[in-house]
């Protein structure tokens, strides 16, 4: 059963769990360094929108552990900034911190303060894990067949967005088979949702990206169900790359299609989903699989880590305060 976890803060240093050697090495790395934990950040050694802002926060509390000047504060913040520019929990975690440092900034406390904040946004990412799970119950209507990509579980939050829907759906006798996409370049779905299906005993089969059409074609697939990194004003979503294609194809099918992400990945700043920065990565992901080359030469790629669903593929977001359907008014 479920015995890992992401994030851990203990004797004023980080632990997490590195998920680029997943699922055959389970190495955990302990830091007190805000840089390591950007670089962890930036190589998907952490990854997952809620995950990200958490390590963030944690980060930041650290930065200025030692020096707790504005210039350092400002030098942590800026440099977490830019790790992750798609997901908005990120500069969610940051804002939040900021906060505290602005009203804390004579210097007395202001570490305890701050490793207070962060450790509050931890707790209180798992009881939205735990929330959404309880809300997102009342998607399945029968014992269902569940297609997913990337991961969303605990390597991904405190409990897991989508994933935690799924597990509490299949100790409820409603998930009879869950279908996992291998999410390429990085293979988040069979490395990692495949990882964490096996370590709660959920059945599942992983299908490549490619696939899924053929699985909607011969109805075997009874709903979809997915995270996201950033959710406009209006619900237009950006998620891995590769969900679009789902949210289509579930349209086409009639089949739902589902988001659970807590209401802070809501970026109520901006309503459409041309406003949402699309993180572009490394060619190498796409012309090597574990370090490995598998193209002659170095092409050149387009390789956009996320894509955006519109509002009106979507057939509902879950959050931790409800189900929310198309058109979306977030409260």
């Amino acid at each position: 059963m479920n015995n890992y976890f992401a994030l851990a803060f203990e004797n004023d240093s980080l632990t997490f769990l590195d998920q680029t050697k997943l699922p055959f090495v389970e190495e955990y790395i302990t830091t007190d360094s805000y840089e390591r934990i950007s670089q962890a950040l930036e190589r998907l050694e952490i990854r997952g929108a809620p995950a990200i802002g958490m390590a963030a926060a944690f980060a930041l509390t650290l930065a200025i552990k030692m020096n707790s000047t504005q210039k350092k504060f400002e030098e942590a913040f800026n440099r977490l900034a830019i790790t992750r520019p798609t997901a908005v929990n990120l500069f969610w975690a940051l804002n939040e911190m900021k906060k505290v440092y602005e009203v804390s900034s004579d210097g007395k406390n202001v570490y305890k303060k701050l490793l207070r904040r962060a450790k509050e946004i931890q707790r209180d990412d798992a009881l939205m894990c735990e929330m959404m799970a309880q809300h997102g119950i009342s998607i399945f209507h029968k014992k269902s067949t569940v297609l997913t990509h990337c991961n969303t579980g605990a390597l991904a939050a405190e409990g897991g967005t989508a994933f935690n829907i799924i597990k509490n759906g299949f100790e409820h006798g409603l998930v009879a088979l869950v279908y996992v996409d291998e999410t390429r370049p990085l293979l988040q779905g069979s490395r990692l949702t495949a990882y964490e299906l096996s370590k709660n005993e959920i059945p599942f089969e992983i299908i490549t990206d490619s696939t899924a059409a053929s699985l909607f074609l011969k109805k075997k697939i009874d709903l979809v169900i997915t995270g996201a990194d950033r959710i406009t004003a209006k619900g237009d979503a950006a998620n891995k790359i590769g969900t679009y294609n789902l949210a289509v194809l579930c349209k086409y099918h009639e089949v739902p299609f589902y988001i659970a992400a807590p209401t802070s990945t809501i970026d109520r700043s901006i309503s459409h989903y041309s406003e949402i920065p699309i993180e572009l990565r490394s060619s190498k992901e796409i012309t090597s699989i574990n370090e490995k080359q598998i193209t002659l030469e170095n092409y050149p790629c387009y390789n956009p880590s996320f894509d955006v669903t519109p509002a009106d593929l979507i057939s509902g977001i879950i959050t931790e305060k409800r189900l929310f359907t198309f058109p979306y008014h977030f409260k």
